[in-house]
């Protein structure tokens, strides 16, 4: 399992790089366990995560050569532990922020829509081909992709077997940041370390709270955000940053 995830530490950041690129960082069960691995035992000290890859693509997605024939209830737990291992991802202990390039197609997809920023390489493309193939998303892509590009556009792909270019992306909702070929990591780390910055009450926040919030009524959601915005206000960290703001001593908006 080690071999098919490497995890890096430096400093505040945790580099967890996807190690298959024979097979195009394609998913078997060993490698998908190994994600659960990794985001359920964070290293102390790290505040955000890079979810990188090894090779030209960041993932094509299920290994077709590995599956296997499941009945009903097999093939349920399957599905389910997917879902089990991207919600550790999504709903973990820190940010992560994902580096895309070449393939990120089905499974792929699936982890990448999992984490919490997108940034693309120009090569990176999209789809969804399991509806070309008989089956149906099994992972996560449901329900996480039509929040990111919509339900019509993900049906699309599924119906039609389109391929999603890096550019088209970035506006379709895929990924927040497109950049040359090669310098996906360095933004991603740059990102990261912004991130890291942060308060961690706010970033829980936004990992855990915000997502809730967007799936509730408007009268539940207000009540949560009320509630977030007076624990986060209340925190000795940010009581000290607003005063560092009114003092001078925090950087400005744009600065």
């Amino acid at each position: 399992m080690a071999a098919l995830v490497e995890i890096e530490q430096d400093g505040e950041l945790l580099f967890v790089k996807l190690n298959r690129p024979q097979k195009r960082n394609a998913v078997n069960d060993a490698l998908i366990l190994a994600l659960e691995a990794v985001f359920s035992d964070m290293p102390d000290g790290v505040k955000c995560a890079v979810l990188h890859s090894e090779g030209d693509h960041f993932s094509a997605g299920l290994d077709l050569s590995e599956l296997q024939e499941r009945d009903i209830i097999e093939g349920l737990h399957h599905s389910r532990m997917w879902h089990r291992v991207l919600d550790k991802i999504q709903f973990g202990k820190v940010p992560v922020v994902a580096v895309l390039k070449g393939a990120c197609v089905g499974g792929g997809l699936e982890i990448a829509s999992a984490c919490h920023i997108r940034v693309a390489e120009a090569s990176t493309f999209y789809a969804l081909p399991e509806g070309q193939r008989g089956i149906f998303v099994g992972g996560g892509a449901s329900v996480r992709l039509p929040k990111l590009i919509g339900m019509a556009r993900m049906a699309d792909m599924m119906f039609t077997g389109r391929t999603i270019s890096a550019e088209e992306g970035v506006w379709m909702g895929f990924s927040q940041y497109v950049t040359m070929a090669g310098e996906g990591l360095e933004k991603g780390i740059e990102l990261a370390k912004r991130i890291a910055q942060n308060a961690p009450m706010t970033n829980y926040a936004l990992m855990h709270v915000l997502p809730r919030i967007a799936d509730s009524s408007q009268s539940e959601g207000l009540l949560m955000e009320s509630l977030m915005a007076t624990i986060a206000q209340s925190s000795p960290e940010a009581k000290q940053r607003l005063t560092d703001f009114l003092e001078g001593r925090a950087k400005k908006v744009g600065q």
